[in-house]
């Protein structure tokens, strides 16, 4: 009868971490949502062709419905790192995504464009070497660093393909009356970078949720279940729709003076980018990293200098910090609850 209790006891402060964990990941979910809205919305804003208030509302939408088109992603970020079962499990899990939250805010506050992606796999791997867990290193490699810097040099390279594509086809049109067309074909580009971001991003909380329902025996890890991508989507949309105003200047005015054909050139680029890397290689890159990098590679078209290399350094310094300082607070958040008796 004692030992009974002490494993209904055991079992139910499982449950109730285990629901502790799902919230934790889905409060991420909410913080990626208003950090990365700026990388659907700040170029169709920049160039006034959304209202602010009208590209959040359809950038929520459009992250709605990009996360329920697909799990590869998810199943990618499940398999990042094999935590140990039951409630030790669980304190890796959730040190992981509270090293993600607390860099995103940290960004967030200095207007940083840094990518949520790269922070939450930092932050699952800084608690998982601190726990002693299984990294797969391989994935890490292979669906996590090569896409992080092959991702945003691509980027680059066809959004300045494209914008001197553009510029050529349209060398002898009016300039006012190209400029008003760009700014509809601009609204449906955004709402496309919006629809990607929602199927790269979302899909990462929920690979975190799945590793969480297999460290409890609750899932075998092979698919994930409706509710946690109900749940991830709405997460993600919400925190979309509550805006990232601090991004949304940086990413909009401040590495260059951006025009509504620039701002397609560059959304559509990221666009097609973000859903190969979804749909062919499952690979969780940065929305943040693409969209900043194919901005720039517009700017460079007209002239090096028209890119502010300066802001453009800050970023990158950003990115490169990312996965370790997510991966340091993760450790210490694990160490500190582990000491507690977590």
């Amino acid at each position: 009868m004692v030992l009974a209790g002490a494993l209904g006891l055991r079992s139910d402060a499982q449950t109730a971490v285990l629901i502790l964990v799902v919230v934790i990941a889905l409060v991420f979910d909410y913080t990626n949502g208003f950090h990365d809205a700026a990388n659907a919305i700040a170029t169709s804003v920049s160039t006034r062709a959304l209202t602010p208030r009208a590209a959040l509302l359809m950038a929520a939408v459009m992250n709605l419905i990009g996360a329920l088109l697909g799990v590869e992603v998810a199943k990618t970020v499940s398999e990042v790192i094999t935590p140990p079962t039951g409630l030790h499990g669980l304190t890796v899990v959730a040190a992981g995504v509270l090293g993600a939250i607390t860099w995103n805010l940290i960004t967030w506050y200095f207007g940083l464009p840094s990518s949520s992606s790269h922070a939450l796999i930092g932050g699952v791997v800084g608690a998982g070497l601190a726990s002693a867990s299984s990294v797969s290193w391989s994935t890490v490699v292979e669906k996590v660093a090569i896409p992080m810097v092959i991702s945003p040099v691509a980027g680059f390279g066809l959004a300045y393909l494209v914008m001197i594509a553009i510029l050529w086809i349209f060398r002898r049109a009016n300039p006012g009356r190209i400029s008003r067309r760009f700014r509809i074909a601009q609204s449906l580009s955004a709402a496309s970078m919006a629809l990607g971001h929602g199927l790269q991003d979302a899909q990462k909380t929920m690979g975190i949720i799945v590793l969480a329902l297999v460290t409890t025996g609750h899932s075998d890890g092979q698919d994930v279940p409706l509710w946690v991508i109900i749940a991830c989507a709405g997460a993600l949309s919400l925190g979309t729709y509550a805006g990232g105003w601090r991004i949304m200047r940086t990413l909009g005015r401040k590495v260059i003076e951006l025009d509504p054909p620039k701002g397609f050139a560059a959304e559509s680029t990221a666009s097609m980018i973000l859903y190969a890397t979804a749909y062919i290689w499952h690979a969780p890159i940065s929305t943040t990293h693409t969209i900043t990098s194919c901005i720039m590679g517009v700017g460079a078209t007209k002239r090096l200098s028209a890119v502010r290399w300066g802001v453009a350094g800050n970023i990158v310094t950003a990115w490169i910090l990312t996965m370790p300082m997510a991966a340091s607070v993760a450790a210490v958040v694990y160490f500190v609850v582990h000491f507690f008796g977590g």
